[in-house]
């Protein structure tokens, strides 16, 4: 990958949902979580001085796979966004980008109303940057991938743009 900046991420939640099907990977095991960690990490120093979190688990039992940090200077609250943004693709199936833009750029009310959830909103985030992992003929995500650190939009972008690097051949085959 060269170190041209990110795209813009995808708008829509029909957009985004359709996206995140067609990123689905044809198999995915530890060490296809661990380059796919790997591919990030790197991608999120080229484009960026500020540190993030990359995270991912798998979707049956949330057993964390790969876990690393970009660069220094991350902060134990980087790691709060990670768990929030993994429940919500592990709970509902789909971007937390797609969520945010669901419910009107991330109306957190609207979100908490819609799915009735009371005081028990606050264990998800509808913030770009928590991703689904798919596998050709696998019913439902696999995986959550999470990224915590820049701007939302930019967590959700380093992600797709990665997996689409992994599916184009032109990183580690996973």
């Amino acid at each position: 990958m060269t170190s041209k900046p990110l795209s813009a991420p995808l708008g829509t939640f029909d957009e985004l949902v359709a996206q995140e099907k067609a990123l689905a990977l044809p198999h995915f095991t530890a060490d296809d979580a661990f380059e796919l960690g790997i591919l990030i990490r790197n991608r999120l120093r080229e484009i960026s001085q500020s540190p993030a979190v990359v995270n991912i688990a798998m979707a049956n039992n949330q057993q964390l796979l790969f876990h690393a940090t970009s660069r220094p200077g991350t902060v134990p609250e980087n790691d709060n966004w990670v768990r929030r943004k993994r429940n919500f693709v592990l709970r509902f199936g789909f971007s937390t980008w797609a969520a945010h833009n669901m419910f009107d750029k991330g109306d957190e009310e609207k979100f908490k109303a819609r799915f009735q959830l009371g005081e028990q909103a606050e264990q998800y985030a509808i913030h770009g940057g928590g991703f689904p992992v798919r596998v050709t003929g696998v019913e439902g995500p696999v995986a959550a991938v999470v990224v915590s650190g820049l701007a939302q939009e930019e967590d959700h972008q380093v992600i797709v743009e990665c997996l689409q690097a992994v599916l184009a051949g032109s990183a580690a085959v996973i």
